[in-house]
């Protein structure tokens, strides 16, 4: 690998990171409330709690996935 590939890798990652940073941004602003859904765990016993977001990890595996395949698209045109 060259440098040049490296650093459009690198650009691509930066990019993506700080899109997915301003979409959790914006779905807390909406009100989308990930962690908080229907089909979200959480136990609490006394002062232990366990969060599991079942429902939240699906929906944002589904939302990088598609996310991802149209980078991959874009960038081998």
């Amino acid at each position: 690998m060259d440098t040049q590939q490296i650093a459009k890798f690198v650009m691509v990652l930066g990019v993506s990171v700080f899109v997915l940073g301003g979409a959790l941004w914006l779905f807390g602003r909406v009100g989308l409330p990930l962690g908080r859904l229907p089909g979200d765990f959480r136990i609490q016993l006394g002062s232990f709690t366990c969060v599991f977001p079942l429902a939240s990890s699906i929906i944002l595996s589904i939302l990088l996935t598609i996310a991802l395949n149209l980078l991959a698209r874009w960038l081998n045109k």
